[in-house]
């Protein structure tokens, strides 16, 4: 069992300037040996060395890796509709930039990599719901496709060259810093963020589709316990273990704004598959780890950080 002492670890956050980067870099500093945050724009983290850059820039990551003992690979490009539409600019920017990534970290020694993979796209149409590691991954869209091959390659680089890698397949992630007016990623944080903007919510379907969503502070706990997990597993599902059906969270967004939510719908989508919930008895067992918060909870804390006038 992990016990998460990371004090004397030296830490580097790719993506730290995103929805879970902000969040984990806020929990990491001051608890660690040193930190780095790697992002493309200023962040004001108090503690955190702030490494600005590109990350298809081979030299801006090689200069961010030096003197690091674990790295949080956060970094994706691409959302799932939008790198289905472009599925080689996908495999360039995703599957060769994080090919890049590890290879610096080959050579400055890094000692572990903790990656986020997504827990709604690797699995595809999973025969088990919910589902477990074991099941067999087979994406339908090209964003769960490099998320896999990223997986593969982190395991190959600690078969060759002995860099742990821990995979962490997060279901739907929300609360503070997820603000989706612009970047329409994260349901929850996009229904708030445009009811309080006063815009209609945008629902791909009839909202039957079923999802796993987990709050942030769970997300960043399952960060922190991985990277000084001593086990002898790799791959990690973090979600609620509980689905939702989309119709429900326009509810459960009314009743937490305490006023009723304009809908546009929109066609259904092939990437989109009918219910994604994960089993996340694995992590319970080898990392001590659970989702926390209900949804209600989880949603009304969201809600407060919006109304506070919060923006990313």
């Amino acid at each position: 069992m992990a016990e998460a002492d990371l004090s004397q670890q030296r830490c580097l956050v790719l993506g730290g300037g995103g929805f879970i980067g902000i969040n984990l870099c806020t929990t990491l500093a001051g608890r660690v040996g040193a930190l780095k945050v790697f992002c493309r724009r200023p962040v004001d983290i108090q503690g955190a060395e702030i490494v600005l850059g590109d990350f298809l820039n081979a030299a801006d990551v090689t200069r961010a890796v030096q003197d690091v003992d674990v790295v949080f690979h956060l970094v994706g490009t691409r959302l799932p509709a939008e790198s289905t539409a472009a599925p080689h600019r996908d495999a360039k920017e995703n599957i060769l930039g994080s090919l890049q990534l590890l290879e610096a970290c080959r050579v400055h020694g890094v000692k572990r990599v903790v990656f986020i993979s997504s827990g709604g796209t690797v699995y595809g149409n999973a025969p088990r719901i919910p589902t477990p590691e074991d099941c067999p991954e087979h994406p339908i869209c090209a964003y769960g496709i490099s998320r896999l091959a990223i997986e593969k390659y982190l395991h190959l680089y600690e078969h060759t060259d002995g860099m742990t890698g821990i995979v962490l397949r997060v279901a739907n992630a929300y609360g503070p810093f997820q603000n989706s007016l612009q970047r329409q990623q994260g349901v929850i944080g996009a229904f708030i963020a445009r009811a309080l903007a006063g815009q209609p919510i945008e629902i791909w379907g009839d909202g039957s589709t079923v999802r796993d969503y987990v709050y942030i502070d769970d997300v960043v706990d399952a960060f922190l316990k991985a990277a000084v997990y001593t086990g002898p597993q790799r791959v990690f599902n973090i979600g609620s273990g509980i689905g939702t059906p989309l119709s429900e969270i326009v509810v459960a967004v009314e009743r937490a704004l305490g006023t009723r939510l304009a809908v546009s719908q929109r066609p259904a989508r092939s990437i989109d598959i009918p219910a994604s919930i994960l089993d996340c008895r694995l992590a319970e067992h080898e990392l001590s780890w659970r989702a926390r918060h209900d949804l209600a909870e989880g949603i009304a804390k969201a809600v407060a950080w919006h109304r506070n006038g919060n923006t990313q």
